[in-house]
C-alpha cells in the first residue's frame, strides 16, 4: 500500500503563485506515471499536469504556460509550481501515481483557494 502526502495549498490572490508538492513511500523504481488532478465543488476531477517515468510533461489546456510539474526522482517527489494564478484554478488538488504493477494510488488533497 503505498501513501501520497500532499504540502503547500493556500490561499492566495489572482495573479499569485503556490508551489504544491507531493511525496510517496514507495520507490521511484516502481512508479510510471505521477499526476495532479483538481476537484471544483460541483466539478468533476480533472487532470491538470502528469509526468511520466522519462520526464515527458503534459498539461491541461487551462493550465499551459502557467503550471509546470517536475518529479525529483531521487525523493520520489512531485511538484507543481502555479503561477498566475485565477479563481478558476479554486479547487482541491490531488497527487495521483501509477505504479509498474497497474495501480493508481491518490493523495488525500490539498485545497487552493484564489481570491479574487
Amino acid at each position: 500500500q503505498a501513501q501520497l502526502v500532499e504540502s503547500g495549498g493556500g490561499l492566495v490572490q489572482v495573479g499569485g503563485s503556490l508551489r504544491l508538492s507531493c511525496t510517496a513511500s514507495l520507490s521511484i523504481l516502481v512508479i510510471n506515471g505521477m499526476d495532479w488532478y483538481r476537484q471544483a465543488p460541483g466539478n468533476q476531477r480533472e487532470l491538470v499536469a502528469t509526468i511520466t517515468k522519462g520526464g515527458s510533461t503534459n498539461y491541461a489546456d487551462s493550465v499551459k504556460g502557467r503550471f509546470t510539474i517536475s518529479r525529483d526522482s531521487a525523493k520520489s517527489t512531485v511538484s507543481l509550481q502555479m503561477n498566475s494564478l485565477k479563481p478558476e484554478d479554486t479547487a482541491v488538488y490531488y497527487c495521483s501515481i501509477s505504479t509498474t504493477w497497474q495501480r493508481r494510488y491518490w493523495g488525500q488533497g490539498t485545497q487552493v483557494t484564489v481570491s479574487s
